[in-house]
């Protein structure tokens, strides 16, 4: 009971519990405890003016402005239905690079280049004995060196 006039009461009706850190909110300018600081906690009926949320599209990470009195749902349905560049109808092709050897039809993610032919090949083709490469001027044996 030494200490009556450090700390203050919580402004929540029914707690008024004396908290010696008390949380001021910045919306009605009342101080609480940690269990009623938030909007939510102590009803604040100023809390429309702090606690704007803008909802982010699932899809293209935009932020979606809303009105008020709108559901966030519907505007956001209503986004990724008409305005957003990430459609998920239109697929990316991940595997665009189809090998140059005659009768193989595998697809590579990455370019891989011949070094000679500069022909784009599959892994398994992609040395220039797999894929029988004939644009160098001089062949080359398995071991890499020039054959003249």
């Amino acid at each position: 009971m030494e200490f009556l006039d450090l700390g203050k009461h919580c402004s929540e009706k029914t707690c008024k519990q004396l908290d010696f850190l008390p949380l001021k909110c910045d919306a009605c300018e009342q101080d609480f405890c940690k269990d009623h600081f938030t909007y939510a906690g102590h009803k604040c009926p100023f809390a429309f003016k702090k606690d704007v949320q803008v909802p982010v599209c699932p899809l293209c990470n935009v932020p979606i402005p809303i009105k008020r009195g709108a559901i966030a749902d519907v505007v956001v349905g209503e986004h990724m239905d008409s305005h957003c560049t990430n459609n998920p109808g239109t697929k990316n092709k991940i595997f665009t690079y189809q090998c140059s050897k005659e009768g193989c039809r595998k697809k590579e993610m990455l370019r891989l280049a011949c070094v000679q032919c500069h022909g784009n090949f599959c892994i398994r083709h992609r040395h220039p004995l797999d894929h029988d490469c004939r644009a160098g001027s001089c062949a080359v044996n398995r071991a890499g060196w020039k054959v003249k």
